[in-house]
């Protein structure tokens, strides 16, 4: 009997569709974000002692997340299952393998003190899901019951009914929408933002710590007569001369005494800053509920695309900003010195703020903020009103 003429048993065709589906949807959610994946893959290039790849990470993360879409897409349309099956299983045999060692590292790493360098977020499901290495191993050991059923069941799953020819232009289709997508992300931004960072988030409560909430006594005793005792706020000594002008030549200060009515709340995520060369943070200052601004993050200013820095739609938005007393700053992970130079030559018109990092750790708030280098963000009372990559850069203030 041919492949063609066989039918697929129901069972089956639910595993096969569940199993394509995973595979699609693991590999949108990298493909949404190729930056983030690329910088995933440059975290277990360093892992494994391949720093020298650097350099290729963001190119080389391009071909696990089509991989994985044209898996899914393959076994959803039923193109050359055969083939398909074999990719799938031993897709899933590296991952299953290389899952187990990082669980396991992990697992020495926080019980027995060893130094493995593991990526504690495997990246597999994106921003979207984040999951430790024990669960995604946990993840895999489950997927790897449907490959192999459908690994062994390949010869009886028919082939869609188009030719060799045909079935392999369908297939070229679906990787070209996985890497047409990728794309479109790189050169804009993510269609689903999955950062802290993503509009409508109140930012200012994420990362700006909100500080206590004090209460000020001021303790006054009348000179002639020290029982007669007076106790004032702060809002009452501003005024207290207009009800008594004779106030402080009656009275004599003694005490002051500070209460806490609210205790500062710390930032959900610390890590972000915006120092001046002085070292003087001023985050808070223009990431609060009666402000409005437009932040230009640049990760590095030696990687910044110079034609987005010269472009004129940024000017005409810097000087409707400045028509409109809006400020326009900049915020990026170089260091003062560099700043500094970067001013210089490029003749930069507004100010220049540093979030120090470690290069290693992070935390690269710069970086996450906005994928695009440089990237603009609009906020408004403490709110992301709107974000944008360098090539769709606003020529005026955002209502």
């Amino acid at each position: 009997m041919s492949n063609r003429k066989q039918k697929e048993q129901l069972w089956v065709m639910i595993i096969r569709l569940a199993l394509a589906g995973l595979f699609l949807f693991s590999g949108f959610t990298k493909a949404v974000d190729p930056v983030a994946w690329g910088i995933k893959m440059d975290e277990y290039f360093v892992s494994f002692g391949m720093s020298f790849m650097h350099p290729y990470s963001f190119y080389i993360g391009f071909i696990p997340t089509i991989a994985e879409f044209l898996l899914g897409f393959m076994l959803l349309f039923r193109i050359r299952v055969k083939w398909t099956a074999i990719g799938y299983l031993l897709f899933m045999t590296f991952f299953f393998f290389l899952t187990l060692w990082l669980a396991i590292a992990e697992h020495l790493e926080v019980n027995y003190g060893y130094n493995f360098g593991v990526v504690r977020d495997c990246g597999c499901f994106g921003q979207a899901v984040e999951m430790s290495n024990l669960q995604t191993f946990l993840k895999n050991v489950v997927i790897m019951i449907p490959t192999i059923i459908i690994f062994v069941k390949r010869n009886k799953i028919p082939d869609i009914k188009l030719t060799i020819f045909g079935q392999w232009i369908l297939a070229s289709l679906g990787a070209l929408i996985a890497f047409g997508f990728e794309l479109y992300c790189v050169f804009n931004l993510p269609v689903i933002d999955y950062t802290n960072w993503k509009k409508g988030n109140n930012v200012a409560e994420w990362f700006i710590e909100k500080p206590a909430h004090k209460e000020i006594m001021f303790l006054y005793q009348n000179k002639l007569d020290s029982a007669q005792k007076v106790t004032l706020t702060e809002n009452q000594m501003m005024t207290i001369t207009d009800q008594n002008p004779k106030f402080y030549e009656e009275f004599d200060y003694v005490d002051r005494k500070d209460s806490i009515i609210s205790p500062a709340i710390p930032a959900k995520k610390s890590g972000f800053n915006m120092l001046d060369s002085t070292g003087r943070d001023f985050a808070s200052s223009y990431i609060n509920a009666q402000k409005s601004v437009y932040i230009l993050f640049m990760h590095q200013l030696d990687e910044v695309n110079q034609k987005a820095l010269k472009s004129k739609d940024l000017q005409l938005l810097i000087a409707d900003c400045k028509a409109k007393n809006i400020d326009f700053v900049a915020v990026t992970n170089s260091n003062d010195q560099q700043i500094k130079e970067f001013t210089e030559q490029n003749k930069v018109s507004f100010p220049i703020y540093h979030n120090p990092i470690d290069p290693i750790k992070g935390p690269f708030m710069v970086r996450d903020a906005v994928r695009s280098n440089p990237g603009l963000m609009y906020i408004k009372n403490g709110v992301v009103i709107d974000k944008w990559a360098w090539r769709n850069f606003p020529k005026s203030v955002t209502n």
